[in-house]
């Protein structure tokens, strides 16, 4: 294995210090992909790959990613909740990658909730 240059430590450090970021909850948007067991036997996964890819490839560091359990609904996953600093949780269903993008750009990105792939807005908790 050939020996890491000062370039490739520096590298490593920016990348763990963007995961550091998420993990800490400093961010303007936060992602919860439900993924019980139904979640999961849905296509949860998927769905995650679909939003660490969208971070990934557009370089986001701002946008939190998380997890749950099952949220109750398991005729309606996969699913995902979005919450945008200042503004009430969004639930949206049924989703697939092509729908989770979309949700990406036009809400976590744009502002803008996809009201055609929304269950709910709003819950008891508060980003």
């Amino acid at each position: 294995m050939p020996k890491l240059t000062i370039e490739d430590l520096k590298k490593i450090r920016e990348k763990a210090r963007g995961t550091v970021t998420l993990r800490e909850g400093v961010g303007r948007a936060k992602v919860t992909v439900h993924m019980g067991t139904c979640g999961i036997a849905s296509g949860a996964r998927d769905i995650m790959d679909a939003v660490m890819n969208e971070i990934e490839t557009r370089d986001i560091k701002d946008v939190i990613v998380t997890t749950s359990g099952c949220a109750g609904l398991c005729s309606r996953e996969p699913m995902a909740t979005v919450e945008l600093l200042e503004k009430p949780p969004v639930k949206y269903v049924d989703l697939t990658k092509e729908k989770i993008n979309k949700i990406f750009e036009e809400h976590i990105l744009g502002g803008n909730i996809v009201t055609k792939y929304a269950l709910a807005i709003g819950s008891e908790r508060t980003f």
